[in-house]
């Protein structure tokens, strides 16, 4: 196992020493949230920032880890009953690029979260929260110009993000569609 490891991570590094060109950029743009599961309410708008890393391997395929603050949660408004859950989330996505022609790329890619805070109106509920969140992303990109870019993406939540202790058969997802613009220096 340790030799499959080691080879696994010798491969990157050579592919990434071999990359074409790495270019750094910043992103931002709108989220439109919403939790799953036994938790369906509805969407919410929020943004999310962050920094990326894209890296070259071929003409056609890039890697493009990065770093995201993220405003998620969703809007519980039924009978009388209003409940605005807030959640910020530092999101670490790596995706696959796959560029179909020369400046529109298609993205598919993992994704951990961590809970940075949780917020229901304005009572801190973080402990009814897991800290770390797994998701899966689509989305596809723009290069607008040599710099600037515009992308889309689908986060779907993938655990169980709810820790409520008396309830332990009560399951929740994020969900999260992205509009985002950025520069690449």
């Amino acid at each position: 196992m340790k030799k499959i490891i080691l080879s696994a991570i010798a491969v990157m590094a050579f592919g990434f020493a071999n990359a074409q060109e790495t270019r750094f950029g910043v992103k931002g743009g709108l989220n439109f949230a919403n939790l799953g599961g036994d938790a369906e309410g509805d969407l919410v708008t929020s943004f999310h920032v962050g920094a990326l890393a894209e890296i070259k391997l071929t003409d056609k395929f890039a890697i493009q880890p990065e770093i995201v603050f993220s405003g998620q949660g969703a809007d519980f408004s039924e009978d009388g009953f209003d409940s605005l859950i807030k959640l910020s989330y530092l999101n670490v996505p790596v995706m696959a690029k796959y560029y179909v022609i020369e400046k529109l790329s298609l993205e598919a890619g993992p994704q951990i979260g961590f809970l940075l805070s949780a917020k229901n109106e304005d009572v801190d509920v973080k402990d009814s929260f897991k800290s770390i969140d797994f998701g899966f992303n689509l989305g596809a990109g723009y290069d607008i110009t040599e710099h600037f870019f515009a992308g889309v993406r689908y986060n779907i939540g993938l655990s169980n993000i709810s820790d409520f202790p008396d309830e332990a058969d009560f399951k929740t997802n994020n969900s999260v569609f992205s509009v985002s613009v950025g520069y690449k220096f």
